[in-house]
C-alpha cells in the first residue's frame, strides 16, 4: 500500500500545526495528506487514463484541498503562504 501509517505520521509530524504526529486535524496536515494522495493518483492516471473512478476520486481530492486552502487563506494568510511554500503548490 502506498500510504502506510508510518508515512501518515511522517506527513503529520512535518506539516502539522504543532509539528506532532498526533496533529491530524489541522488544515496544514490535511492539505499535506491530500497533496500526497493527489500526486499518487496523478501518477496512476498518467498510466491508466481510462480509469474513470480514479479520475473522479482525484477531482474530489483536488476540490477538498482547494476548499481547505481557501479556508486557511481567510483565517490566517501567513499559514496559507507557509503551506504553499512547503508543499510547492502554485496559486
Amino acid at each position: 500500500m502506498y500510504l502506510t501509517s508510518e508515512k501518515k505520521a511522517e506527513l503529520f509530524e512535518k506539516h502539522g500545526a504543532q509539528h506532532k504526529a498526533t496533529d491530524t486535524g489541522s488544515a496544514e496536515s490535511q492539505i499535506a495528506l491530500f497533496t500526497f494522495r493527489i500526486s499518487h493518483l496523478t501518477a496512476h492516471m498518467q498510466k491508466n487514463h481510462k480509469d474513470v473512478g480514479t479520475k473522479r476520486a482525484l477531482l474530489a481530492l483536488v476540490g477538498k484541498r482547494r476548499r481547505l486552502l481557501d479556508y486557511l487563506k481567510e483565517r490566517d494568510i501567513e499559514r496559507y503562504r507557509a503551506v504553499l511554500k512547503d508543499l510547492d503548490l502554485r496559486k
